[in-house]
């Protein structure tokens, strides 16, 4: 009963997206972007908003979860919810003219060429803000393609409709986990072929994830970004996405991390730079997970100490 019931969820959670991709890139855009901005703004104030995004966000500005604002809640499903929209829409948008909405300073393009002239490739690492398709697609039409992870997803029906949509995009997709090689390897190559790696870098419970202090209190991040930067000579930038008046939006490139230092030091000053970043735009961090080690699960913390 339990299996048949989970294969029922996976259906309907396949057929939700599908409808997701099949009605929203046909409908007004005044309309539907307005419609997703009520239903956000309805989640964010329903019952105080998500318990565990309250959480996460008291971090952020420095206050219990009691006490974060419920306008600040409230913003950030809005934001969530104007990320599903545009995620849903791209596929039938022009994508030269969608990437013109999105606007990054000139220092900050001057920093990513720069990083690029050296030939030794760039990895571009960035938390899970604003719209981070959106801002791979200013990639792809304004300097180059680039590859990525994706991580499987059940249904594999649904997993292959992701790759799909992000391929659409423009982007190289490597799966995670269950494809023909490790991914590291296929990253590494791209990199020395000089070439773009984007990965979304602050959220690894896992045994292998590296310890880092984020906003004060214990958590893990993924180690991929800084070991790739070591092990090929690419260039390590942070990289943050968010959201301006709508459909705008801005992305900045940070100053390049120093991987000399090691994996762990230079995970940690990837770290910092999510948590300024993150700081200066919290309504768009869409992190409605557990992430701080006070908030693990008894089974996501006996996976990631091994006291299982």
């Amino acid at each position: 009963m339990g299996e048949q019931f989970g294969r029922l969820k996976e259906s309907a959670t396949d057929l939700g997206y599908r409808a997701g991709w099949a009605g929203v890139r046909h409908a007004p855009d005044g309309l539907a972007r307005a419609a997703f901005d009520r239903i956000g703004g309805y989640a964010g104030r329903r019952h105080g908003g998500p318990e565990q995004l309250r959480r996460n966000l008291a971090r952020v500005v420095g206050t219990t979860p009691e006490q974060v604002p419920d306008d600040l809640v409230a913003d950030a499903m809005r934001s969530y919810a104007r990320y599903w929209y545009e995620a849903f829409r791209l596929p039938a948008q022009d994508l030269a003219e969608t990437a013109a909405t999105v606007d990054v300073p000139a220092p900050d393009r001057a920093r990513l060429d720069a990083a690029l002239s050296r030939g030794k490739g760039v990895i571009l690492s960035l938390p899970h803000t604003g719209n981070w398709d959106m801002a791979g697609v200013w990639l792809v039409q304004n300097r180059a393609s680039f590859a990525t992870v994706a991580e499987r997803l059940r249904p594999e029906s649904l997993f292959n409709r992701f790759v799909e949509y992000r391929e659409s995009l423009g982007f190289e997709i490597f799966p995670l986990s269950g494809g023909e090689q490790p991914p590291f390897g296929q990253l590494a190559a791209r990199l020395r072929e000089g070439k773009i790696v984007c990965l979304l870098g602050e959220r690894d419970l896992a045994r292998h994830g590296v310890p880092v202090t984020f906003f004060g209190e214990k958590t893990r991040m993924p180690a991929g970004s800084a070991r790739l930067a070591i092990e090929t000579g690419a260039a390590l930038l942070p990289v943050h996405h968010w959201f301006t008046d709508a459909p705008g939006s801005m992305i900045s490139c940070g100053e390049e991390i120093d991987v000399s230092v090691g994996v762990e030091a230079a995970t940690q000053a990837l770290a910092d730079a999510f948590a300024a970043n993150i700081a200066a735009h919290p309504a768009d961090w869409h992190m409605l997970q557990p992430l701080w080690e006070s908030d693990w699960t008894d089974r996501q913390r006996a996976r990631i100490v091994g006291d299982a």
